[in-house]
């Protein structure tokens, strides 16, 4: 996930979320059209045992229907519609996404995939994760910087456990100020980036340096201000995730 002296990686924020419904085809799709060098989901399971691209517990916000999504099958979650601009939008599942992405042509696309904790089923998430990116043949890269995904998450053991079953794939460990000053649990799980939020990074701009000193990459959300695009670059952060990834490389090729 390094970068070197360039600006900014731009990823695409639950696709193009402020223009498309987060999480669907549409918001994928316009994403990689403006340009996005990677995407970002969130999973969770179905009672089926399907990886959904889901950000809630319950689908109230985001779809026509309400419940909880671990106590729904695939097929049940298929009858609701998530979009919100008169465009009907089937739930989309993990699988569907890779399947966009590694098909887009134009250039190589990175997928950030963030698995949600505390869950009912524990780490068969992150199991479930794994085994659909060796399905696809993307789960052991040669090297960080040549992966295809980047496994993220707040649970420091989320993140232990991907790394202990899939060494070279990146992951990043998302959190707050606490957990980064120190630097101990990012060491600890062995996390290649750490991903604070863009508050924490203008309170805090010393932590892009300190993760680079401990040769981690930096990844930052949810950066939408241009000024604060334009702060990331200053700083060096390795990717900044945003909502509106068109934009937002406008703003950095304008630098």
């Amino acid at each position: 996930m390094s970068q070197g002296n360039r600006a900014p990686f731009v990823v695409a924020h639950r696709g193009a979320s402020g223009t498309r419904p987060e999480h669907t085809l549409a918001a994928y799709e316009l994403a990689l059209q403006e340009g996005a060098d990677g995407v970002e989901c969130d999973v969770r399971l179905t009672r089926d045992g399907h990886l959904v691209c889901v950000h809630d517990r319950t689908v109230d916000r985001t779809s026509s229907g309400t419940g909880l999504v671990s106590e729904m099958t695939l097929d049940e979650l298929r009858e609701l519609d998530f979009g919100d601009d008169g465009n009907p939008a089937p739930v989309l599942t993990l699988s569907e996404l890779i399947t966009l992405v590694l098909d887009w042509r134009s250039r190589p696309t990175k997928l950030f995939i963030e698995t949600k904790h505390p869950v009912r089923y524990g780490a068969l998430v992150e199991n479930k994760v794994l085994a659909e990116l060796q399905r696809f043949g993307i789960a052991t890269p040669a090297s960080a910087d040549h992966s295809r995904a980047v496994v993220m998450s707040f649970a420091a053991t989320a993140v232990w456990r991907i790394r202990r079953a899939a060494p070279l794939l990146p992951t990043v460990l998302l959190g707050e100020s606490s957990r980064y000053l120190g630097g101990s649990a990012a060491t600890t799980v062995g996390a290649t980036a750490v991903g604070p939020s863009v508050k924490t990074l203008r309170d805090h701009p010393e932590l892009v340096d300190k993760a680079a000193a401990a040769g981690r990459a930096t990844y930052c959300w949810t950066v939408d201000d241009p000024q604060d695009v334009k702060l990331c670059a200053e700083l060096g952060v390795s990717w900044i995730a945003t909502n509106h990834p068109g934009r937002t490389k406008t703003v950095l090729d304008g630098i």
